[in-house]
């Protein structure tokens, strides 16, 4: 298909940068990590004391796993093609495997393919799986190499002094390194977050309780089976007590955790949007860009402005997840199965957002001289420091005394600053002392 004709943006213009997703996410991945459950699954059951898979050929287990390790395009194909008939995508999957039994001469065994299971045992196994190999391998990688770059940037820039604004209006000044610094802190405390939500998976049969594996074979421990299976060949954690469905508890605690990441990145994609209306940055002009199509002086924040719409598109599909995932009717009813098959669409979203955001910070040029400036003209935030001194020595009533000050001059600058201290009745090591006080100084604690 041709990019040009895609419906979703995803798979159109920016599939060059989710182009990875597609090992996870797609119809054809989905439809791989199926047959690989089903594959470990069949072996597993070889490796229990069931005697119709006594005498089964254990060399043969690098066979089976190659049917999902080389996994084609054309073997996808193929069990679209036997859906077409069976009208069930699962079931398409247990026949497909069957004819590469028969290819194998394997035919004698081939009715444990599935056996005891119902769909959702596949299904909820095997969208755990993609979730985690996808956010191990691709989504957390592109979080730390983000982070990294605000680290750089925060060290970069850890001693150029900056006007804040809190409620849009100069504030005591703070660091350029330090701001950069407050996101990548953020993002490793909710990237540390994720660490304590496991992957899951429902793994019981039709209602939960393994009844068809207790009523073909009473003898074995099935929870113990299922358990160990989950655990050592799928890598994920079994919930013990389900329906026909996974809870989706933890997976709805993932895309909420995936979704603070997101409100992080929104606040500084909107930080430096800002940063740059106010020259402190100007941005890096590629050859042959067009900024605007109508004004050619301009240099837009595309970037983040990009990144920033991105990031709303995945939280909102995030939130849908997240709330409706968990809520099914009685045992079962199907409106989880359109939706999951959404999960990677946020996520694509969102490294679309990571990409864009990246570009951006690798784009910025600082603006020192417009950092200066406005310090240089915000010199009344310097009263919060003076108060301060004049409280610490037991001075009268300075917090009203330096807001007199600020308030009735329509422009505080070094002069009056200075002329102010010398009407105090302090000392004068103290005068001294307020006098070494600048905007360009006054910023406290520095990034070490």
């Amino acid at each position: 298909m041709n990019t040009l004709q895609a419906i979703s943006p995803i798979d159109g213009r920016y599939r060059n940068k989710v182009e990875n997703l597609a090992g996870y996410f797609s119809e054809q991945a989905l439809i791989r990590y199926r047959v690989m459950v089903e594959i470990e699954y069949f072996i597993a059951l070889c490796d229990l004391p069931l005697p119709q898979l006594s005498n089964f050929d254990k060399n043969n287990y690098p066979k089976l796993r190659d049917i999902y390790l080389n996994f084609s395009e054309n073997n996808a194909m193929e069990i679209k093609d036997i859906e077409k008939t069976t009208n069930h995508d699962v079931k398409a999957v247990e026949y497909f495997i069957k004819r590469r039994f028969d290819e194998l001469q394997l035919k004698e065994y081939k009715e444990f393919i599935h056996f005891g299971l119902t769909s959702q045992d596949i299904n909820n196994t095997s969208m755990p799986i993609m979730l985690k190999n996808c956010h191990e391998e691709v989504l957390m990688p592109a979080i730390e190499h983000l982070t990294q770059m605000l680290d750089s940037k925060a060290e970069e820039w850890k001693d150029i002094p900056m006007l804040a604004h809190t409620h849009g209006q100069p504030a005591s000044p703070t660091t350029l390194g330090k701001e950069f610094k407050v996101f990548a802190y953020r993002l490793r405390q909710q990237m540390n977050h994720f660490a304590t939500i496991p992957f899951n998976a429902k793994f019981g049969g039709a209602t939960g309780n393994l009844n068809a594996h207790y009523v073909a074979y009473p003898d074995i421990d099935w929870e113990a089976f299922a358990n160990n299976f989950v655990s050592s060949h799928l890598h994920l954690q079994r919930l013990q007590y389900t329906t026909q469905i996974e809870n989706y508890d933890n997976m709805a605690a993932y895309f909420d955790n995936c979704k603070r990441i997101n409100v992080i990145l929104i606040d500084l994609c909107r930080d430096i949007w800002t940063y740059i209306s106010m020259e402190y940055f100007k941005q890096k002009i590629k050859e042959g860009e067009v900024g605007s199509s109508a004004m050619p002086h301009k240099v837009n924040p595309i970037d983040f402005e990009n990144a920033e719409g991105n990031l709303g598109l995945a939280n909102a599909i995030f939130e849908h997840l997240s709330h409706k995932l968990p809520i099914s009717r009685l045992q079962r009813d199907l409106t989880d199965s359109t939706v999951s098959r959404n999960i990677g669409v946020p996520i694509a979203h969102t490294m679309i957002a990571l990409s864009s955001l990246g570009k951006g910070l690798g784009k910025l040029i600082l603006n020192e001289q417009q950092l200066y400036n406005d310090l240089e003209n915000n010199w009344a935030v310097v009263a919060e420091a003076i108060q301060t001194i004049l409280r610490s020595i037991g001075y009268p009533n300075p917090y009203e005394t330096l807001k007199q000050l600020t308030r009735t001059n329509t422009k505080v600058d070094a002069k009056t600053i200075s002329g102010f201290v010398d009407t105090l009745n302090v000392d004068e090591a103290v005068k001294e002392r307020i006098r070494n006080i600048s905007p360009h100084n006054y910023v406290g604690l520095k990034l070490k």
